[in-house]
């Protein structure tokens, strides 16, 4: 394992910037480009740099929630009753990390990310908006001001028990690879549950924080979170987060979509090789 020398750390918080402004785009986390760049680029050991990305996830819900107050697209009543399905899947994952073999997690990571981004594609040129403001959006639904289209939008949940059970699996998932959740909940949101890409993300947003804690708390415990190293990716992240607010209301959802899918096809691709030698 790298010793986290300055210029280590340096070369890490550029890259917690990078990956802090397009988790806040798309409500990922970061976690998704942060652990492949540290595993692969960098030579950290999967399960630190999952410890580290955990943190910095932590980082980005923060700055994420506190941007998008006061705008609607956070759903707290929905997210707070998936967060109770993904908290129990996040202590599960942060526990089974520890039996898991470096290869293993790395050819899982890549079968995540490969069909997360196909599931984007397909949904690419689709949106799950009522255009009508005054319908009721139901008990869990919500509504928000698009400023894409200039005008309030309305949705209805659909599949809750499919929401719940993806919830649970995403926490799992966060744990074990240090991504957060958002990677799986975010599309399964947007293609079969009813909610708009930017309210899945901004929710999404939103509940990965508590996600990542219970991961990160059973990472510390074990050693495998390096202060160091962490403080820079945190410190990075949330400069990149920043200015992923800024952009974000102004890119259109289809080419948010696109660029989803394009990085994750090159971090699955990445993780498959590294997982295979």
């Amino acid at each position: 394992m790298p010793t986290v020398t300055p210029g280590l750390a340096l070369i890490i918080f550029v890259a917690g910037a990078a990956a802090g402004g397009l988790g806040a785009l798309l409500g990922l986390g970061g976690g998704i480009f942060l652990v492949p760049l540290l595993n692969i680029a960098l030579g950290f050991p999967i399960g630190v740099a999952a410890a580290i990305s955990l943190a910095t996830v932590i980082a980005t819900s923060c700055s994420v929630t506190a941007g998008k107050a006061g705008q609607n697209l956070m759903n707290f009543r929905f997210g707070m009753l998936l967060e109770v399905a993904t908290a129990a899947g996040s202590v599960l994952g942060g526990i089974t990390a520890q039996y898991i073999a470096q290869a293993m997690l790395q050819r899982l990571f890549a079968g995540v990310t490969a069909a997360v981004a196909v599931v984007t594609i397909a949904r690419a040129n689709k949106r799950n908006v009522i255009t009508d403001p005054a319908v009721e959006p139901g008990v869990l639904g919500g509504r928000f001001f698009d400023e894409e289209t200039g005008r309030t939008v309305v949705y209805r949940i659909k599949r809750l028990p499919l929401a719940i059970g993806a919830s649970f699996v995403a926490g799992n998932v966060s744990s074990l690879l240090g991504i957060g959740g958002g990677v799986i909940k975010v599309p399964v949101l947007n293609a079969w549950c009813g909610m708009p890409l930017r309210a899945a993300a901004a929710t999404s947003a939103f509940m990965i924080g508590v996600t990542a804690t219970g991961g990160a708390i059973i990472y510390y415990g074990t050693g495998q979170l390096l202060p160091v190293a962490a403080a820079a990716a945190i410190l990075g992240v949330q400069l990149g987060s920043w200015a992923g607010l800024r952009f974000a209301p102004k890119l259109p959802v289809r080419n948010l979509k696109l660029l989803l899918a394009a990085v994750l096809g090159v971090v699955s691709t990445l993780m498959l090789v590294k997982g295979m030698r």
